[in-house]
C-alpha cells in the first residue's frame, strides 16, 4: 500500500497495488497548476481511497479533466480524466506521497510546450504532446 498527503495533511490517500511509472507533463496547464511540471502516476480508481475528501477541491482546467488540489494548503493532488468510459484511471501527484513509491520517471510528454528557463537532459523518451 502507498500513503500520500497535501501538505497540511487534511487530506490523506491510500493506493493498493503496484504504481504504474511515472511521467513528467510540460503542457502549458500542468506548468500553472504546480509552478513548474507535473510528474504523475496513473492509477486505476478503485484502487484510491481518499480521506478528508471534504477539504478536497476539484478545478475544471478543460472540457476533458478536472484538477484536485486541497483548499486548504493548495497542494496539487490529483489529475482526473472526465471520459470514464475511455479513462479507468486516475493520477497522483508523485509530490503527494509520504514515502518510497519504487518507480522511476519514464518519460515526459507535451515538451513542445515546455517552459524555456530549462532543459530536459535525462535521456528518457519525450513526446512532443
Amino acid at each position: 500500500m502507498h500513503k500520500g498527503s497535501c501538505l497540511c495533511d487534511a487530506i490523506k490517500f491510500e493506493i493498493d497495488g503496484k504504481l504504474s511509472a511515472p511521467d513528467a507533463c510540460h503542457c502549458s496547464q500542468c506548468r500553472k497548476w504546480t509552478g513548474h511540471f507535473l510528474v504523475s502516476t496513473d492509477t486505476p480508481r478503485s484502487a484510491l481511497r481518499i480521506h478528508g475528501a471534504d477539504h478536497l477541491r476539484w478545478f475544471h482546467s478543460s472540457d476533458k479533466v478536472r484538477r484536485g488540489f486541497c483548499m486548504e494548503c493548495g497542494s496539487s493532488l490529483f489529475f482526473d480524466p472526465l471520459d470514464r468510459a475511455k479513462h479507468d484511471w486516475i493520477g497522483i501527484s508523485m509530490g503527494a506521497f509520504d514515502t518510497s513509491t519504487g518507480t522511476r520517471l519514464a518519460l515526459h510528454i507535451f515538451v513542445a510546450e515546455k517552459g524555456d528557463y530549462y532543459e530536459i537532459t535525462d535521456g528518457l523518451p519525450q513526446n512532443q504532446h
